[in-house]
């Protein structure tokens, strides 16, 4: 059984869907309270025992790896200033072991995983979709390596979507086999609601084998003219088990305004320093 040490980030995309914000700036440090998303993700891989970040970036990344490097001027400022709980926060930060890889064409999910193929190497790996946020006590990755060492092969994060919102996530077809854990028979990306084989959608959380790269360079473009990593995990699936679970935790969907908004509030909440203040002031809204 090899350990899951590695995650990647995949982190290239433009991020239109929050222009004009994302102009000069990438989506993945956009602000969720005063974390940047991409934060969020990192913290829940190394909570769940990974080693090495790799992070799939693109033209205008430049912020995130200033992000993760040491700022000498800034922990000198804050050392000076006695902000030692700042200091420490920010020293945390420069001291996870990130490397970059870059993304030259906007090609997709699948060949975002592809472009980081010689910093993974020959071992099973996590992948982590910044844009998915989930709130759990246990970290949802780490929830997943469980599954995965019970069983040594790929694991897929999903979660139940209700509605004619299963449509908008690839969605699998699975046999339950324990508790939450399921074996997949079948995925379908973006299926109309009366052809969805379950409710069960695949979010932004994948354990996978690395035997998904030889096939990822085989895959031909799909949808959008892009390599899709769903297309790419059926042809594994043709070859191995793979399985699912349904994690416990909460979602937040921040690659959307309204998923971003919510989280925002979510978060704010639950931080002892800003929670009751800001509960009070939403009970005072008049909606």
């Amino acid at each position: 059984m090899r350990k899951i040490r590695k995650a990647i980030f995949p982190a290239a995309g433009l991020g239109t869907r929050f222009l004009p914000a994302t102009k000069a700036q990438p989506k993945e440090m956009l602000p969720l309270v005063d974390k940047p998303l991409i934060q969020y993700g990192v913290e829940e891989a190394i909570l769940s025992g990974i080693e090495q970040v790799i992070i799939v970036t693109g033209r205008g990344k430049n912020a995130i790896e200033d992000h993760f490097d040491i700022s000498f001027e800034l922990e000198q400022l804050l050392r000076e200033k006695g902000k030692l709980d700042l200091l420490e926060q920010v020293q945390e930060i420069s001291k996870i072991n990130v490397s970059y890889v870059r993304q030259k064409q906007a090609l997709g999910l699948g060949h975002a995983v592809l472009v980081a193929r010689e910093l993974v190497g020959d071992e099973p790996f996590a992948v982590i979709l910044g844009d998915d946020i989930v709130d759990s006590k246990v970290p949802c990755l780490r929830q997943m390596i469980d599954i995965y060492e019970r069983y040594g092969r790929s694991v897929i994060g999903t979660a139940r979507v209700e509605g004619e919102a299963i449509s908008r996530f690839g969605v699998l077809a699975v046999d339950p086999i324990e508790d939450r854990v399921y074996k997949i028979r079948d995925m379908v990306e973006k299926p109309p609601f009366a052809e969805a084989p379950s409710n069960l959608a695949i979010i932004g959380r994948y354990i996978l084998m690395p035997e998904i790269f030889d096939l990822l360079e085989k895959t031909p473009k799909g949808a959008g003219g892009e390599i899709q990593l769903t297309d790419a995990m059926r042809a594994l699936l043709r070859e191995q088990a793979m399985y699912a679970h349904e994690f416990s935790g909460i979602r937040h969907d921040a690659g959307d305004k309204l998923g971003f908004l919510m989280a925002t509030v979510e978060f704010a909440l639950q931080r002892p320093d800003l929670g009751p203040e800001f509960r009070a002031y939403l009970k005072s809204l008049v909606l």
